[in-house]
C-alpha cells in the first residue's frame, strides 16, 4: 500500500491491515519534522548572510521551536538523519550531551550519521544505551558476521497513525569521512538490500515508510553555505536510492547539509525527499494528508523552517542542561587567547580561519608547510576572548597532527585533487603560493605552486603537516598513503589551544595564497 504522491498515480494493488482499528472517512493529517547533521552547534550564532533576523540556530532555540510545531500541529514525529556528535562537549562526555539534548527534545528515531564514530564504535555502542528512541543502522553489522550493529527499523504509533522507520548509513560517508580505525569493526553493506529487507518486513503493517539517510557528498562546512549557489550540494544519492526500492514514501537525508525548500520527488516511486543545511539553523517539516479510507497521500506541505534565534528564545530545560554541563567541564571555559576580528571558515576558498590554522599546524610542529582541508574546520571563532570551547568545536577530532615526507610531484596530486572541489579547496600556510585555473579539465588545473618564492620541482621533498585523517587517505587524498611518516602531534584542537595561549592576540593572518585564474578574467 505505497503512499503515492499526489502528482504520481497510486499502486492498484492495496493491502487489507487486519490489525488496524476501523478509520473514519475522515482524512488524518500527520506532521513530520526532521533534523540533520546538528554536530556541536549548540549556540546562535550571527546571520549575517540574512537580512531578516540577526542570529540563527541554537539547540535550545530549535527545541523552542519544535515544541511550538507540537503544540500547533497534529500527530507530530520528529526524526534525525545523523552527526550529532562533533564539538568540545560531545568530546568530553563520549557523545552523553547529545544524548541528553535528544531525550528531552523527543525525537521518535535518529538514523546513525558518520560522526558519531568520532570516538570509535565501542563509544556509540554503549552511548546508543542511553537513548530512549531508537538509533538506526540497517546496512551496519560486526565485520565479516551478519550480526547486526544496531536496531535496523522501528514502528511509532501516534493518533491512530503507524509510521515504520529504517536508517542507513551511506558507504561514502563510512568510507571516506570516518577515521578507518574508528569503524573498522563493521561491515557497511549495501544499502539498497538493506532497506529492501526492511521495507518488505514493515509495509503491510504500516501507514507510512520513512527512511533516515546519511550519505552523498560530504558537506560544505561553512556557516553561511544557504546563501552559497555553490555550495548547493545534490542529493542524487538519495533520489537513486527512493528510486531503488519500493515502498519508501519519505526520504530524510543527511550528510551533504542540502537544504530542500521544498519536497523533491522522486520521479519513479513518488518518495518525497527532504534534507536540512544542518547545524541547527532549520528544522524541516512536511505535513501530509492521509486519505480516511485508502491511509494514501492526498496532500503534502513541505518547507524549512528557520531557526530564529532572537523570536524564538532558549527553551529552559536545554539551556539548564547546556548550563549544568559546562559548569561541569570548567576547563573548557578558560579563556586561551584573543582573535582580533572574527575569523570564518570558507570551502571553495581561501580563508582567514583556514590559513590561521595552517600557519598554525607550521608553527606547532616545525613543518615546512601546513595543509588543512575545509572539512575539518567545522566552526568559525570568534572576535574577542578565545575559549577553550571555540577551539575544540572548531577542531573537534581527536586524531593527531602528523606530519609526513612529501615530494613535488606527491603535492601537485594534492593540489589536484583538492582543485577538484569534491572536498572543497586545502587551505594552504603563508610560505605557499599556488596559482590554478578552474576552467581547465580536472586534474589539469594547478599552473604553479611555490615554497618561498621558488618553485617547487617535482623531485623535491618537503614536509607537510596534516591532520591524521587526510595522512590516510581521507576526502579522497589517496597520494598520502604513499608518504613516509616524519612525527605525530597532539589533534589540531590541542594544538591550537597551545597556539592561542604563546600568542595571546591572534591577528589575522596574510590572505592571497591561492589564485584562481578562472576568477580573475
Amino acid at each position: 500500500m505505497h503512499a503515492a504522491c499526489r502528482c504520481f498515480s497510486l499502486f492498484s494493488t492495496f493491502f487489507v491491515l487486519t490489525w488496524a482499528p476501523v478509520y473514519a472517512a475522515d482524512d488524518t493529517v500527520v506532521t513530520l519534522i526532521f533534523t540533520n547533521d546538528m554536530e556541536s552547534a549548540y549556540e546562535p550564532v550571527p546571520a549575517w548572510w540574512r537580512d531578516d533576523m540577526d542570529r540563527i540556530g541554537g539547540i535550545a532555540e530549535l527545541t523552542t521551536l519544535i515544541k511550538n510545531v507540537r503544540r500547533d500541529e497534529p500527530n507530530v514525529f520528529l526524526f534525525d538523519s545523523g552527526d550529532i556528535f562533533t564539538g568540545a562537549l560531545s568530546r568530553v562526555t563520549d557523545g552523553a550531551l547529545m544524548w541528553e539534548y535528544m531525550i528531552t527534545m523527543g525525537y521518535d528515531a535518529m538514523g546513525i550519521g558518520n560522526h558519531e564514530f568520532d570516538f570509535g564504535e565501542a563509544v556509540l555502542e554503549w552511548g546508543m544505551n542511553r537513548a530512549s528512541f531508537p538509533v538506526l543502522g540497517a546496512n551496519l553489522f560486526y565485520k565479516g558476521t551478519d550480526f547486526s550493529f544496531a536496531q535496523a527499523h522501528t514502528v511509532i504509533e501516534r493518533g491512530g497513525v503507524r509510521i515504520g522507520v529504517i536508517g542507513i548509513l551511506g558507504q561514502d560517508a563510512a568510507s571516506t569521512a570516518v577515521a578507518r580505525d574508528h569503524i573498522d569493526e563493521l561491515d557497511v553493506t549495501d544499502p539498497v538490500a538493506a532497506v529492501q529487507k526492511s521495507v518488505d518486513e514493515l509495509r503491510d503493517d504500516v501507514d507510512l515508510i520513512v527512511l533516515l539517510t546519511h550519505q552523498g557528498h560530504t558537506a560544505p562546512m561553512q556557516t553561511d553555505a544557504e546563501a552559497d549557489p555553490r555550495l548547493a550540494r545534490d542529493i542524487e544519492k538519495d533520489i537513486a536510492l527512493a528510486g531503488a526500492v519500493e515502498g519508501i514514501d519519505v526520504l530524510f537525508g543527511g550528510h551533504a547539509d542540502a537544504g530542500t525548500w521544498e519536497p523533491v520527488v522522486n520521479p519513479d516511486t513518488g518518495t518525497l525527499i527532504m534534507q536540512t543545511f544542518g547545524q541547527a539553523t532549520y528544522l524541516g517539516y512536511l505535513q501530509l494528508t492521509l486519505d480516511g479510507d485508502s491511509r494514501q497521500i492526498k496532500s503534502y506541505d513541505g518547507k524549512l523552517i528557520p531557526v530564529n534565534s532572537n523570536d524564538l528564545g532558549p527553551d529552559p530545560i536545554i539551556a539548564g542542561k547546556n548550563a549544568a554541563y559546562r559548569a561541569a567541564y570548567p576547563e573548557l571555559t578558560e579563556i586561551v587567547g584573543q582573535a582580533e576580528e572574527r575569523l570564518n571558515r570558507r570551502y571553495f576558498d581561501e580563508s582567514d580561519l583556514g590559513n590561521l590554522i595552517a600557519d598554525m599546524m607550521v608553527d606547532m610542529t616545525g613543518a615546512d608547510i601546513g595543509l588543512i582541508h575545509p572539512g575539518g574546520i567545522r566552526k568559525d571563532i570568534p572576535a574577542g576572548d578565545v575559549e577553550v570551547v571555540d577551539l575544540l568545536d572548531t577542531n573537534p577530532f581527536v586524531d593527531p597532527t602528523v606530519v609526513v615526507e612529501v615530494t613535488g610531484e606527491q603535492l601537485r596530486l594534492v593540489f589536484e585533487q583538492s582543485f577538484t572541489h569534491l572536498r572543497g579547496l586545502m587551505q594552504v600556510s603563508s610560505d605557499l603560493n599556488v596559482v590554478y585555473d578552474t576552467s581547465k579539465p580536472e586534474r589539469e588545473r594547478l599552473v604553479s605552486m611555490k615554497y618561498q618564492g621558488v618553485d617547487i620541482e617535482s623531485d623535491d621533498v618537503l614536509n607537510i603537516a596534516v591532520a591524521g585523517i587526510i595522512a590516510r587517505g581521507g576526502d579522497h587524498y589517496d597520494m598520502f598513503l604513499e608518504t613516509r611518516l616524519v612525527a605525530e602531534y597532539a589533534p589540531l584542537g590541542e594544538l591550537s589551544i597551545e597556539y592561542f595561549r604563546k600568542t595571546g592576540t591572534v591577528k589575522m593572518p596574510a590572505a592571497g595564497r591561492q589564485t584562481d585564474l578562472a576568477v580573475q578574467r
